[in-house]
């Protein structure tokens, strides 16, 4: 398996990026603990005209300024005050382009990731979601910004040889974007079909 280049991240379309990250492998290295995961799930955020974006309208804030880096590093901010999301950077600098992601499934140091979680029983719950998966793998705020492109790294995501085909992947809209507007309804969240690591499917199916 091989790291995934800066030339897979710097690409301008932030959704098609969104759906080549299905299937491949993220994995953290923290604290000499190496966990792993195919990611199975995605949201793709995009500036300036996206509205659920952190950065729409090109906003820049010492929380933000991450997302303007050249594509290929980490961007992590703590939800409700609780949890920590971890999404990859995307596009050229200053594009502020970002993906989310929202669920893998546990291929490496299970183990460590039951105990981050309290978990005693192997079920989806353990990385499916945003939240879940950070602490899975512990990944926490601290680590914003740091690349994605090096093993000596403490997060990075390599190429498993796994292609998801087009028909695999179900597209919807994105979760909890109700005052994002017009924007709430792109179907912009991937996620392979039937897989139990993703969270609960959406009511609404888009094709594209």
């Amino acid at each position: 398996m091989s790291i995934l280049p800066k030339s897979f991240y710097t690409r301008s379309d932030v959704v098609q990026v969104s759906k080549e990250l299905l299937g491949k492998l993220l994995v953290s290295r923290i604290n000499g603990v190496l966990t792993a995961g195919t990611i199975v799930e995605t949201e793709a955020y995009r500036a300036p005209d996206d509205k659920a974006c952190h950065a729409y309208q090109n906003k820049r804030t010492s929380r933000t300024e991450v997302m303007f880096h050249e594509g290929g590093c980490a961007y992590v901010y703590i939800c409700y005050g609780i949890h920590h999301l971890f999404n990859v950077v995307s596009g050229e600098k200053d594009m502020a382009h970002v993906i989310l992601i929202r669920g893998i499934e546990p291929i490496k140091g299970v183990e460590h990731m039951m105990e981050r979680r309290g978990l005693n029983q192997l079920k989806p719950a353990l990385t499916a979601g945003p939240g879940s998966l950070s602490k899975a793998l512990g990944i926490k705020k601290e680590l914003s910004g740091v690349s994605l492109l090096d093993k000596k790294s403490k997060i990075w995501i390599e190429d498993q040889g796994l292609n998801i085909d087009k028909n695999e992947i179900v597209a919807g809209p994105r979760v909890g974007m109700s005052t994002a507007e017009e924007c709430s309804h792109w179907p912009w969240r991937f996620r392979i079909k039937g897989n139990k690591w993703s969270s609960k499917p959406n009511t609404v199916k888009y094709d594209f």
